[in-house]
């Protein structure tokens, strides 16, 4: 059976829609917002703000359908996921720190489609759906004491039965848009915190926290190597109380396979990391066309069609660049089919993610390397694109993680076997 690579027709549609975004949008605006960290990219938000939301509301619509004649909703073929690969890919290639402002639900909208109920996701995901001032969602995992190693956390939430409410105090670091999410009216925070500190993985839980809640506050805000048009943030929690509904999954302390605490929580990851990866992808694309083009310019073509051996160095460097991005593409492809499939796909989204995040950072610092002091420069983008890749390498596992995780679902080892 032959397979196809072809992009529906439909999705290719966005694709150019989005490559206009990028280039309109974006692109233009990749030094300036650099060298001016946290300055909000008004023009790019407005513009997509509809969109994005009009995307959120078709969604919604799917868990309102009526069920079919068995009683069962109907099954329908999904490109959802691979729409949006592809439209992430387009604009980390305008402009990575840029793309990460998106008013969307973000992280936090992929863990409640990973873990919340039906009432949940229609409750929480539908004001990012309607209105016309843009709303953000961000989640916050990780602590100063609790990087890759979850079971540390120390972030609390107890539960006060005399007003039927969750307690959290804490302090979360690194959070992609949490600042946006809480500055803004009606964002809102997906935070993992423990209900039982002795229970380890079993006692994590997740929690909605809503812009405007009391005992939330913002600290420090990041200054970075990359991205540095996006927001990173620290949020301190100090006897914040939020509703009892507002937990996502059961509170009950259980380490079962049907328990949609931690494990649930963690299959957030298998939906945002091909995300991750083709943001990666995007800046790879990025640096690789730039390099041909200066190439071409002075005179310098990539043939496909002669051995090695009659290859100049630069040559071989740059259709080794074009492999690398190529194997990377294929393997986020997959991951994100498996998704629109219904089809478990943890190891896939953990190859994806951390190939990607390899080949694209290898990528751009090949990049400057083979553009030489110009490369270097910042007269032209090839340095910040070598300093945007490197993200893809921590964020949402870092490379050392989701070889953890690609080695133990591929010889079947427990957390305690391979560590």
């Amino acid at each position: 059976m032959a397979i196809s690579f072809e992009i529906p027709e439909n999705v290719q549609q966005m694709t150019q829609a989005t490559a206009f975004m990028a280039q309109t949008y974006m692109r233009p605006y990749s030094r300036q917002l650099d060298e001016n960290e946290h300055e909000r990219p008004k023009e790019f938000v407005e513009a997509m703000w509809p969109i994005l939301r009009d995307q959120q509301k078709a969604t919604l619509d799917k868990l309102t359908r009526p069920a079919n004649g068995d009683g069962e909703k109907k099954k329908r073929s999904s490109a959802a996921n691979l729409r949006l690969m592809l439209l992430v890919e387009q604009l980390a290639w305008g402009d990575a720190g840029v793309y990460l402002c998106l008013p969307s639900a973000g992280l936090g909208g992929f863990a409640i489609e990973a873990v919340g109920t039906t009432e949940q996701k229609l409750r929480f995901l539908s004001r990012f759906a309607e209105g016309d001032k843009p709303v953000w969602g961000a989640m916050a995992i990780t602590e100063p004491g609790a990087g890759s190693d979850n079971s540390s956390m120390s972030t609390t939430a107890v539960f006060d039965e005399a007003t039927n409410e969750w307690v959290l105090n804490g302090e979360k670091i690194f959070i992609t848009s949490g600042k946006l999410a809480l500055e803004e009216s009606n964002g809102l925070v997906v935070v993992w915190a423990t209900v039982n500190k002795a229970a380890g993985r079993a006692g994590i839980k997740s929690f909605i926290v809503e812009a405007g809640t009391p005992g939330v506050s913002i600290g420090k805000v990041e200054i970075k190597h990359g991205i540095r048009a996006s927001d990173t943030a620290s949020i301190v929690f100090n006897n914040a109380r939020i509703p009892a509904d507002n937990i996502l999954g059961s509170a009950e302390v259980q380490a079962t396979k049907e328990d949609k605490g931690f494990k649930g929580a963690m299959a957030t990851f298998d939906a945002s990391r091909p995300i991750v990866a083709a943001s990666a992808l995007g800046v790879g694309r990025a640096s690789l066309e730039f390099v041909k083009e200066k190439l071409a310019k002075n005179g310098i073509e990539i043939p496909h069609n002669l051995p090695y051996h009659k290859l100049t160095a630069i040559q071989r460097d740059v259709l080794e660049m074009e492999a690398q991005w190529k194997a990377a593409y294929l393997l986020t492809l997959r991951s994100v089919a498996m998704m629109d499939e219904g089809i478990h796909n943890s190891l896939e989204a953990s190859m994806a993610k951390l190939k990607a995040a390899r080949a694209c950072s290898w990528i751009a610092q090949k990049t400057v390397e083979i553009l030489g002091q110009m490369g270097y420069s910042r007269e032209w983008l090839a340095e910040k694109w070598m300093r945007d890749s490197r993200i893809a390498q921590i964020y949402e596992g870092t490379d050392q993680i989701n070889t953890l995780i690609i080695a133990r679902r591929i010889l079947d080892y427990t957390r305690r076997e391979l560590a």
